[in-house]
């Protein structure tokens, strides 16, 4: 008996042997201020780009390392490595000045690179932006890269990269953010002075977007050209590339190399998708063509046939028509 009492005792201190352990809920401290990533503001540029379904996380990292890559290759001019070695005028260097010169440069370093370039997250599929900075321009800076790929100058250094659309321009996806953007893009290329007359296309890019239509925007950026520039589907000395994706629009300028450099597409330049079978057929057939006509246009026009065959004739008969026509020693049917 005192040994259950005991038992008991002990039981209901603890609060039960089966008592199961109150769960603790936290609550989110609504004190602290919430992490705000970098966002596309009008009057941004920078580059889209796209990637395998699944891999934006690896794509960014790969797309970083590419970036600053040329980038460093860019601003790795002379000046930026002369160092000024001035010292005092006893010919004593002061240690101290030669400290705060290496500390300042460690953050300009440091700050460059976190200002060049910042992923955006977009949450749209298969689809990444990167915000540029100056001295980086989006146009020639894609551009460098996949001229460089095209030509074999560098081997592939990634693996979910698929293409690169630079953007000189962001605005909102508004028929006014679409003219803002407008006169920032095609004034110096178009309306400067003593710019010549071009063949210009527009290639239009929409995603999750249903404002404003594919036709209108050509149109606006049509007429915002002007008529003193032709329009050229194919043989254009400048393409207007325009991309809206959700409620950003965005607006560049690239050259006639564009369908060359496979649409700025490095998975393309480096791996090309095979032709498909049907296009193989019908070359070879093309191919065939060409030579039956060939064949046909060299056989001279006084050639006759040796011997006429009807349906129903045999070797013989045929070699008796072939004697009759005055070539006994003829061989119709081999």
């Amino acid at each position: 008996m005192m040994d259950e009492s005991k038992k008991r005792k002990s039981e209901a201190s603890n609060g039960g042997i089966a008592s199961k352990k109150s769960k603790q809920w936290r609550t989110p401290n609504k004190g602290q201020p919430k992490y705000v990533g970098p966002s596309i503001e009008p009057g941004d540029s920078g580059i889209w780009a796209t990637c395998a379904m699944g891999k934006e996380g690896k794509c960014t990292a790969e797309l970083r390392d590419l970036f600053e890559e040329y980038a460093a290759k860019l601003c790795d001019e002379p000046s930026g490595r002369i160092e000024d070695v001035s010292d005092s005028g006893d010919g004593e260097v002061d240690i101290e000045a030669e400290i705060s010169k290496e500390v300042q440069g460690m953050k300009s370093k440091h700050s460059m690179k976190e200002a060049l370039f910042q992923a955006v997250r977009v949450d749209i599929q298969c689809v990444l932006f990167f915000k540029t900075r100056e001295p980086v321009e989006p146009v020639s800076f894609v551009h460098k890269i996949c001229k460089d790929a095209f030509e074999g100058a560098v081997t592939k250094k990634h693996r979910w990269v698929k293409r690169l659309t630079p953007m000189t321009r962001m605005g909102k996806a508004t028929e006014k953010g679409l003219e803002e953007v407008g006169r920032a893009v095609l004034e110096p290329v178009f309306h400067a002075e003593g710019s010549p007359e071009r063949k210009f296309a527009i290639r239009t890019t929409i995603r999750n977007h249903n404002i404003m239509k594919r036709d209108n925007i050509i149109k606006h950026i049509a007429s915002a050209v002007g008529p003193r520039h032709s329009v050229d589907l194919k043989n254009y000395d400048v393409l207007v590339l325009v991309d809206i994706y959700r409620n950003t629009c965005g607006m560049s300028i690239v050259g006639s190399d564009f369908e060359k450099l496979k649409r700025f597409n490095l998975a393309e330049i480096y791996d090309p998708t095979p032709k498909p079978e049907a296009e193989k057929n019908s070359a070879a057939l093309s191919g065939l063509v060409t030579q039956e006509n060939e064949r046909t246009s060299n056989t001279k026009p006084d050639d006759k046939p040796i011997g006429k065959i009807k349906e129903g004739d045999d070797d013989s008969s045929l070699k008796l028509k072939a004697e009759k026509d005055g070539d006994p020693d003829s061989d119709v049917v081999k």
